[in-house]
């Protein structure tokens, strides 16, 4: 039997399931992941969020999508899994430190009624170097040309943790993401695949985006790739530091220091057990 949660953040939706005792075990959790999140026959989402032990951190979060590959990080994740965590007594602070596989995360709660609202992360700072992302080639790439079936598109890729792709263009409702997502996350150029995400600049603090992510597709909201979204287009000249980040789902909050922090809302759907 597995109990579970089913949440959301922005629409980008997680199954979240408290694996402290370890009844999961590793080689069953990407079959796991497939099984639960197919849309048609299970409970369906984007990705499991499994609550593991820490030897350095206050929790352990791992992140499996759709497809059973395993995530370095995922910012609407993690702010879903503070809210399981505060909510299910498992933790009590309004300050948490979660680890995951890009390092521990800081992440600060907004709660009201016993209800987190909002969550607070600091995605740490980006990576730019091309063997860090990890991407093909040396130094960096930044506004570089990527070749995709026989077009050129002027590329910035870094990593938040994991890996992204950003692509500034004039009207994102118009660009193909369902053609152009999967051939650049596939591409040669990135031996770890890669997150895309397609960048509309509509002001000095605002960017609408639209992201395809790796291993799920396009999803309603992606949190490292609204971060990578706004630190591409803060690097580039485009935004300010402090910027508001419009996805299919909603808002997020993007304020650009030394590290990178991202300010949302996590909601809870509903709870449930498979046999």
């Amino acid at each position: 039997m597995v109990q579970f949660w089913k949440m959301h953040g922005l629409g980008n939706d997680f199954i979240v399931v408290d694996n402290r005792n370890g009844a999961i075990s590793e080689a069953e959790m990407p079959g796991l992941a497939r099984l639960l999140c197919e849309r048609h026959l299970s409970v369906g989402a984007d990705g499991l969020l499994l609550l593991s032990n820490s030897a350095g951190a206050d929790l352990k979060m791992l992140v499996f999508n759709a497809d059973g590959s395993e995530a370095e990080m995922c910012g609407n994740g993690i702010r879903c899994f503070a809210k399981y965590c505060y909510e299910n007594g498992i933790v009590r602070e309004k300050e948490l430190a979660v680890e995951t596989l890009a390092g521990v995360k800081q992440v600060w709660l907004n709660v009201e009624n016993e209800a987190v609202k909002a969550v607070k992360v600091d995605m740490g700072s980006a990576e730019w170097e091309r063997s860090k992302i990890p991407m093909q080639g040396q130094g960096t790439c930044i506004n570089e040309d990527l070749r995709v079936d026989k077009e050129n598109y002027k590329v910035t890729c870094l990593s938040m943790g994991n890996p992204h792709c950003v692509i500034f263009i004039e009207n994102v409702d118009e660009c193909p993401v369902e053609y152009v997502g999967p051939l650049v996350e596939n591409h040669e150029a990135f031996p770890n695949r890669t997150n895309v995400e397609f960048v509309q600049v509509l002001g000095k603090n605002e960017l609408k985006v639209r992201v395809w992510e790796r291993g799920c597709g396009e999803t309603l909201a992606c949190g490292t790739g609204a971060c990578a979204a706004a630190v591409a287009a803060n690097r580039l000249g485009k935004v300010g530091n402090k910027v508001k980040v419009h996805l299919a789902g909603g808002d997020l909050q993007v304020d650009i220091a030394q590290n990178v922090f991202m300010t949302g809302p996590t909601e809870k759907v509903f709870e449930g057990k498979l046999f």
